[in-house]
């Protein structure tokens, strides 16, 4: 009896986890996140290994694809259609848009397809499930940082200086991470639950980036619709990275303003929707 007494004190001595659905409206409890840092961060290094893994160029390809991009978007826009640069050379004009433009259309399908991809480890175990499309934004920024050097190089070339802008970078990098982190919730959650979502990224992405000037300039807006035009907020993080890597042009005071605020929202809408879905995510993954 003693011994079954003491097995029964000793168990109710051990702290008992219970798990249980998001509280309020909200559901973010920012405090359960920082337990799981290191998971992260795991999860972030282990998204860049993946990505060039067994491949031959390797974290080239960081460069070579807005790099191409960019060469095209030259040959056909600019030097055929002759679209305005806003005083800047072509390759300038086109690669400092494309560097943030793929970063987010790169994380946006990352984090899209992120819950699917880890459905075997949601239905395991408990970890907060936001931290899997916070991964796929994040791992991102590796691609960016490398694209921005090729970057620095050719502003050298044909002589181009920031200025005092570019101090400014970081606030347009994270209007851009949280633009692709609140889209990236909002098409998680619902490819968890309708497959279909993943074709329908790659069409959305593409008629994000022709709403976005990243093959034009805003200046090409009619006035009258420039003020709708900077709810995208991609608008202002493109015009925001023109500005501050170049120098050139007015600094987008009103389109950041809206794009701030259109950023906000889209976050703050995919947090909570991410959350609602989160408490039936292991059944229906």
């Amino acid at each position: 009896m003693r011994a079954v007494r003491a097995a029964a004190v000793e168990a109710a001595a051990v702290p008992v986890t219970v798990i249980g659905p998001p509280e309020g409206w909200l559901g973010v409890n920012l405090r359960e996140l920082w337990p799981y840092r290191e998971l992260l961060y795991s999860l972030v290094w282990r998204d860049i290994k993946v990505r060039y893994k067994q491949t031959v160029i390797g974290v080239g390809w960081a460069i070579i694809q807005p790099f191409f991009t960019m060469v095209v978007f030259t040959l056909f826009f600019g030097l055929l259609a002759r679209v305005p640069s806003d005083g800047l050379p072509y390759p300038i004009f086109y690669y400092a848009a494309l560097v943030p433009w793929m970063y987010f259309a790169n994380a946006l399908t990352n984090a899209t397809n992120t819950v699917v991809e880890h459905r075997w480890v949601i239905t395991k175990i408990y970890f907060p499930r936001i931290l899997l499309p916070m991964a796929a934004v994040l791992s991102g920024l590796l691609d960016l940082g490398i694209a921005l050097t090729l970057l620095g190089g050719m502003l050298l070339s044909y002589g181009v200086a920031p200025g005092w802008p570019i101090l400014l970078l970081p606030v347009f990098l994270l209007l851009a991470v949280g633009t692709a982190l609140g889209a990236g919730l909002w098409l998680s959650a619902l490819n968890a639950l309708y497959r279909d979502v993943r074709y329908a990224v790659a069409f959305l992405v593409q008629f994000w980036m022709f709403a976005s000037p990243v093959a034009y300039p805003s200046s090409l807006v009619p006035e009258r619709w420039r003020g709708f035009y900077a709810l995208n907020p991609m608008a202002g993080v493109i015009e925001g990275f023109r500005w501050a890597l170049t120098g050139h042009g007015q600094p987008p005071a009103t389109a950041l303003l809206v794009s701030a605020c259109s950023v906000a929202l889209l976050l703050l809408g995919g947090l909570i929707y991410f959350r609602w879905i989160e408490t039936t995510m292991a059944d229906v993954v």
